[in-house]
């Protein structure tokens, strides 16, 4: 059976091979978050930050972005702006 990229073995259906892809593609994108403010703020809180959850709230932040960029290309603006949040 073939992998993908990052490892997982690729099925037949459709719309598990996409997250699969969207998936793997969040491997390799860069952080939208600081670390250090992210645990501050949570430390701040009494609280710990799992090693993990850094890349969860990054790829939180790309979803949120990318919806915005949908809704601004609906609203043919090129300009993201508050509401499209």
């Amino acid at each position: 059976m073939p992998t993908a990229a990052c490892g997982f073995g690729l099925l037949g259906f459709n719309s598990l091979t996409k997250i699969m892809e969207v998936f793997c593609m969040a491997k390799e994108r860069e952080s939208l978050v600081v670390a250090s403010k992210v645990k501050a703020y949570i430390k701040a809180k009494k609280m710990m930050t799992a090693s993990d959850s850094l890349a969860k709230i990054s790829d939180a932040v790309y979803a949120l972005l990318d919806a915005a960029a949908e809704r601004t290309k609906a609203n043919r603006r090129s300009t993201v702006k508050p509401q499209d949040i």
